[in-house]
């Protein structure tokens, strides 16, 4: 097997891992996996529909259903943009702040078994790396 044979298949084993533990966390929560993703994504911004659609690789009718039904559960609303009042942005309400909080330490607390066994500077260059590798260096958005 050549190394990026080995590291590729390194990858979609941890990545099957972590899919299998948001998806778990989310049915347990009455969530899809792309609602916890939305609610993953509004943390800590408040995009356009259009953005949302794009970065989750939805049409616009689906991301519109996707949003209709979290903001019925209380998680999202939609806002007139405070820079431009003829665009709407999504955000997460106080109950979705909640709930994307609680399901935070439910998935920390699910991967903890895997990256205790790590040290703390291993932890951390393995965080580095991961966030080179999904082009998120920087980001703190977990879900």
């Amino acid at each position: 097997m050549k190394s990026d044979d080995a590291l590729e298949d390194a990858l979609v084993r941890t990545s099957f891992r972590v899919m299998a533990v948001l998806t778990r966390i989310g049915s347990e929560n009455d969530l899809s996996l792309t609602q916890l993703r939305l609610l993953g994504l509004l943390r800590d911004r408040r995009p356009r529909m259009t953005e949302l659609a794009a970065f989750l690789g939805l049409d616009k009718s689906t991301m519109s259903g996707l949003v209709e039904r979290a903001e019925r559960r209380g998680l999202v609303a939609r806002g007139k943009s405070p820079d431009d009042r003829r665009v709407v942005d999504v955000f997460i309400t106080p109950m979705g702040s909640e709930l994307a909080e609680r399901l935070q330490e439910e998935v920390r607390a699910a991967l903890a078994p895997f990256t205790d066994r790590l040290r703390a500077d291993d932890r951390h260059t393995l965080t580095e790396l991961l966030s080179a590798v999904s082009g998120t260096a920087g980001a703190t958005n977990a879900l």
